[in-house]
């Protein structure tokens, strides 16, 4: 997207749905809700971030079955399934069912890497291997050859009077493979996703490897990515909060909400010099003036905006109303027919 001429073509949104430990019901609920909301706003696709023994979505891909049959248009996606989390066989089998039930709507993003706070999960998690576990690319690989149709037994066939066995993961979905993408800060992570032929998301949080200046790393992984797959999907995501409808109690939580987390994009973050972006805040008109200042999202035509982890349902429905009836079309963008 090199300038304001050239229109955004896809919207879409990211939600981390907290709740309340003591009864989650209402938190999922409002999630759920939360992604009714975006298809009748017209966004292309709504995303679930994956939170393991916090107060967040644990399990994006049971939601996401339950988001099906409360939807029928948008696209719905993971940002992203930490494989280090999964098993790669029981993984392609539930995405499967959820793309089947969907229509063939989901987007699963994945990562690799140890999962966080290692050493205090891996006894439950991984009581007899944790060792010996490879969280390498390699673990995604093998989800991809699963969601491909490639052998995953090697037994197929009618046994006894009537059980029939497939060798490969059922149901099968063939369109999935195709959609599945990488979440990923790094040039070699972008690079490599490319040349597994997968999409690439891009966050709010990227490695300082060859800069400091976030918008200028986001656009490299973006170039990187597309060096080696250029018909590839590519979105940029990044918190954005619209202030056009809100009330001045919630512009007030807003602007205390982001001076509470902008010391952390100042410089690099710990061992692996993470960078986080910072969030925009503003009215429609000023949030866009800073999107197309910004490199990373000139470098591209499809965004999903993260909602903020904390606010209430009302403060949830401003925003997303905001983006779709003024953010998005300011730039360029059109809702999609509900």
């Amino acid at each position: 997207m090199p300038d304001p001429s050239v229109p955004l073509q896809q919207l879409g949104f990211l939600t981390i749905g907290l709740f309340d430990g003591t009864d989650p019901r209402p938190g999922h609920e409002t999630t759920l809700r939360v992604i009714e909301l975006g298809e009748q706003l017209g966004f292309d696709s709504a995303w679930v971030r994956n939170r393991h023994l916090q107060y967040g979505i644990s399990s994006p891909v049971a939601l996401l079955a339950a988001a099906t049959q409360r939807t029928r248009r948008i696209e719905l996606g993971t940002a992203v399934i930490p494989l280090g989390w999964e098993n790669p066989l029981r993984l392609a089998e539930d995405l499967a069912t959820v793309d089947v039930l969907s229509g063939g709507r989901l987007n699963p993003g994945v990562s690799v890497g140890l999962p966080m706070h290692w050493d205090d999960v891996k006894g439950a998690l991984y009581p007899d291997t944790a060792d010996v576990e490879d969280f390498s690319y390699a673990r995604v690989s093998r989800l991809l050859r699963l969601l491909g149709g490639e052998p995953a037994s090697t037994f197929a066939g009618r046994e006894g009077v009537v059980e029939e066995w497939s060798d490969r993961v059922q149901p099968h979905s063939p369109g999935l493979r195709g959609r599945t993408w990488y979440g990923g800060g790094s040039l070699g992570s972008a690079r490599w996703a490319g040349e597994q032929g997968m999409n690439f998301l891009t966050s709010s949080v990227v490695k300082a490897e060859e800069s400091e200046d976030f918008a200028e790393i986001q656009a490299s992984l973006v170039a990187e990515f597309r060096a080696t797959h250029p018909a590839g999907r590519v979105s940029q995501g990044l918190v954005v909060i619209p202030t056009d409808t809100a009330t001045a109690a919630q512009r007030q939580k807003y602007a205390a909400y982001v001076e509470a987390r902008t010391p952390r994009t100042a410089t690099p973050q710990g061992p692996a010099r993470l960078l986080f972006a910072r969030d925009l805040l503003g009215t429609s008109k000023e949030i866009a003036e800073a999107l197309y200042a910004h490199a990373g999202f000139r470098a591209v035509t499809e965004v999903v905006f993260a909602l903020p982890f904390s606010f209430a349902d009302e403060d949830y429905e401003q925003i997303l109303t905001d983006i779709a009836t003024r953010l998005g079309p300011t730039l360029g963008w059109r809702p999609s027919a509900s």
